[in-house]
């Protein structure tokens, strides 16, 4: 009973550190607040995580497991793109893209983790050094037979991503002009069909297949 009241604390934190970290930043939010919104005891702060930017890091690696655990139902991670052949490659990169785009707009990434994350990527510091995205830029790499570092590579996977969460990201151009809260089925069938839209392009302009 103790074990469950500890997790339901622990996510409460984590849920309202995320809010307040979204809506004011890390230097503008207290532990005090946090612990406050979440309805919990200061200690637990430092039961769990140690201190505020512990606390900080540990909405990133929190995100970062569940996704893991998720990107294992479909990723082998002991396998190697480049052990593949061109069309394995492709046919995994087209799961991937679907799979991690239905995680994408799940209840899994709220507003506020998104606002979070958003602001994460502007410092350094913070390392969100997801497998699941990892093994997507080493796929990439595979199949334009490239270092998955390779400069190319690198901005060919970001400008995927960013085909993928720019609807997400900017609701006023995609979500609020039809009168929806939030994005349905037939929504993210589009995003799918488009972003792959966009890969099978880069693909036949390589003249890989």
């Amino acid at each position: 009973m103790k074990k469950i009241e500890n997790e339901n604390s622990k996510q409460r934190i984590l849920n309202a550190a995320t809010k307040l970290f979204a809506a004011q930043g890390f230097e503008g939010t207290s532990i005090r607040q946090i612990c406050k919104e979440a309805d919990a005891n200061i200690c637990m702060i430092s039961y769990f995580w140690g201190g505020k930017q512990e606390l900080y890091n540990g909405i990133i690696e929190d995100l970062i497991e569940k996704q893991t655990e998720y990107a294992k139902t479909f990723i082998d991670f002991d396998i190697e793109p480049s052990s593949l052949d061109k069309t394995s490659q492709i046919n995994l990169l087209m799961t991937v893209i679907d799979k991690i785009i239905e995680f994408f707009y799940s209840e899994k990434i709220s507003k506020d983790l998104l606002i979070f994350l958003l602001k994460a990527q502007q410092n350094e510091k913070s390392a969100i050094n997801s497998p699941a995205f990892m093994y997507l830029k080493k796929l990439i790499g595979a199949i334009f037979n490239k270092p998955e570092n390779d400069r190319e590579i690198i901005f060919k996977t970001v400008f995927i991503i960013s085909q993928f969460n720019s609807p997400k990201i900017l609701p006023n151009f995609s979500l609020y002009p039809l009168g929806q809260d939030d994005f349905i089925q037939e929504d993210i069938k589009i995003i799918k069909e488009n972003v792959k839209l966009y890969i099978n392009a880069l693909i036949k302009e390589a003249g890989i297949v």
